[in-house]
């Protein structure tokens, strides 16, 4: 019974909305105007969305309206002791989308003016764009990049929004450009809020509310906001194809999160993914890790990073046959003399590595210029010192693949005989030290003498 008697009255209602409508936009001054709002302004087709309407405690009912009509959506009786109702859409489609308002009547009143326009997009109804930036996603603080969106089956609008800022979101007309739709959102000069992940969506022009599937999500990572750290290889920089590598970022205290990048030609690093510890074990090596990396510093939940280290380059060897070292004149050198070392190889390569065994120092290098047989690079020590005594090795490489070594020489034991020039400075600093300490014990002594002979005698003239 109380189904079959409500449903005149919300006839009634209904009638009274469309009958008297002139009638009650006269009254709507006299009822406060409502407010509107969903659970969600974004919804998936095929899921659920509620949307509220807040009117007075005096309703006796809510309509809800879309896109402006004259025939409520949907109407609602109030919540039992409230001033609210709840609309329900149960599997929203591409016919759900668009503009939402609602209004409320009293027996008192009549009927209440509309709220402002809620829109109620709906996504997933067609395929999903793509989105890129340019020159990369990796940017340094205060510099612009490009984010793209394409389509080749939309047309009409694009839409760039951030994850977690929902008010940054952007809209954008789409234009051809080589075959395919595209959208292109400057974004910059860069600076920490532009940090995120960031996905594009495209929609028909005459169905704005109707969007596609998201996009695949870009992370705009932001670098040069804190100090660079710096880069170092255990066991060292230059290594034999399967020896083990460990490369470590070294940064001030306070970062807990660390990532490398390893340069590919021209290509900015495409995302920085960051680990909580510093060391980064490369395991056992190959010619495939030869290259030049860098690492970075942040903080934890952060798209904010450090500037790059500085590169550290990384030579694999292994690859090649190896060359010959010898010294000339010879390997026994005398102190302040020149001595050459000179690497050779059979093989035609054009770039030649010289490594002291035990040295921090990354390995010296030359690249031939004229290629002519015999292929060989003279490395010349001038004014040989004690620091320059000890193994060398030396590699070959070709300049196609710079980080590909060959295996090394065998090894060349550098002695320096003789002694070096004495720097007496020290040695004179002390003797005048010694001497002006003698003095002025002499003096002392000198003075006590004199002050002993002194007093008898002053002690008879009394």
């Amino acid at each position: 019974m109380g189904g079959r008697a409500r449903t005149p009255t919300l006839t009634a209602l209904v009638c009274l909305d469309l009958c008297l409508g002139p009638w009650n936009q006269v009254q709507a001054g006299a009822l406060p105007k409502p407010s509107i709002w969903a659970d969600r302004s974004m919804v998936t087709a095929g899921s659920t969305v509620t949307i509220g309407c807040q009117g007075s405690v005096q309703a006796d009912v809510y309509h809800l309206y879309k896109d402006r009509g004259s025939k409520p959506f949907d109407t609602k009786a109030p919540q039992v002791s409230s001033n609210k109702a709840n609309f329900s859409i149960d599997s929203v489609s591409s016919h759900t989308a668009g503009l939402f308002q609602c209004a409320y009547h009293t027996h008192k009143n009549g009927w209440s003016e509309r709220s402002d326009p809620l829109p109620l997009v709906v996504s997933g109804v067609y395929s999903a764009p793509s989105l890129s930036a340019h020159p990369g996603p990796v940017v340094v603080s205060g510099m612009n990049v490009s984010l793209s969106c394409s389509s080749q089956f939309i047309g009409g609008m694009f839409h760039l929004l951030k994850e977690g800022a929902a008010d940054l979101s952007r809209h954008m007309e789409s234009r051809i450009y080589q075959w395919r739709r595209q959208a292109v959102f400057p974004v910059g000069p860069v600076n920490t809020s532009h940090g995120g992940t960031y996905r594009c969506y495209g929609s028909p022009t005459l169905y704005s509310y109707v969007w596609s599937h998201p996009s695949n999500p870009l992370h705009l990572e932001v670098t040069g906001v804190y100090r660079e750290p710096s880069l170092s290889a255990q066991p060292g920089s230059l290594v034999l194809s399967g020896d083990n590598l460990t490369l470590r970022c070294h940064s001030e205290a306070g970062f807990d999160r660390f990532t490398l990048t390893k340069d590919e030609g021209l290509t900015h690093p495409q995302g920085l993914h960051g680990q909580h510890i510093p060391d980064f074990p490369l395991g056992h090596v190959n010619h495939t890790h030869g290259g030049r990396y860098r690492c970075y510093s942040g903080h934890n939940l952060s798209y904010a990073w450090s500037a790059p280290s500085a590169p550290l380059d990384i030579l694999i060897a292994g690859m090649y046959e190896k060359p010959s070292l010898s010294a000339q004149p010879g390997p026994s050198v005398s102190w302040g003399e020149n001595v050459t070392l000179q690497c050779r190889t059979e093989i035609r390569l054009d770039t030649f590595h010289l490594s002291k065994e035990g040295s921090l120092i990354p390995p010296q290098h030359l690249h031939l210029q004229n290629m002519a047989a015999p292929f060989q690079a003279n490395f010349t020590i001038s004014l040989v010192i004690s620091d320059h005594e000890g193994t060398y090795r030396c590699y070959g490489s070709d300049s196609t693949s710079p980080y590909v070594l060959s295996l090394p020489s065998d090894p060349l034991e550098l002695l320096v005989s003789g002694s070096h020039p004495q720097d007496y400075t020290v040695e004179n600093l002390i003797r005048i030290g010694v001497t002006a300490v003698i003095l002025v014990v002499l003096g002392i002594l000198l003075f006590q003498a004199w002050h002993s002979l002194r007093s008898p005698q002053d002690a008879a003239r009394r």
